[in-house]
């Protein structure tokens, strides 16, 4: 994280003063810029556009529990911890469609108002309807 921030700023300050800063050895950045890609980070890419595909076919409706069944049915086993990280890391959450409830119930035997004003709004003086 901190040589991330080391390479935006080295077009702005002396890189061994923005090391010296940070409290890190300018050697360890210059070696950090060397280092290629782990396998690791290359396999949670792949995995991070499988699970962008799976969610998207699923109408943005799979969470952790479904996308790791569904990985596994592509032959990558994973735990469901890793998965949801790598959901939450993608910015990809599961929007639930609620089921349809009616607020009032009709079907009461409670008496009814009558409809004295008849749908006539309009009055000549205040507090006359």
């Amino acid at each position: 994280m901190k040589f991330r921030f080391i390479k935006h700023q080295k077009f702005k300050f002396i890189v061994e003063k923005v090391c010296n800063v940070l409290k890190v050895s300018t050697s360890g950045y210059y070696s950090w810029l060397k280092a290629k890609v782990s396998k690791l980070c290359l396999y949670n890419k792949k995995l991070s556009e499988l699970i962008t595909s799976i969610f998207k076919n699923s109408f943005e409706s799979y969470g952790p529990p479904r996308i790791k069944t569904a990985l596994e049915k592509l032959g990558h086993y994973i735990y469901r911890p890793r998965a949801a990280k790598l959901i939450k890391v993608n910015g990809l959450f599961a929007r639930r469609k609620r089921k349809f409830k009616t607020a009032t119930n009709s079907n009461h035997k409670y008496p009814i108002a009558a409809n004295i004003l008849n749908q006539n709004f309009k009055v000549s003086r205040i507090n006359q309807v």
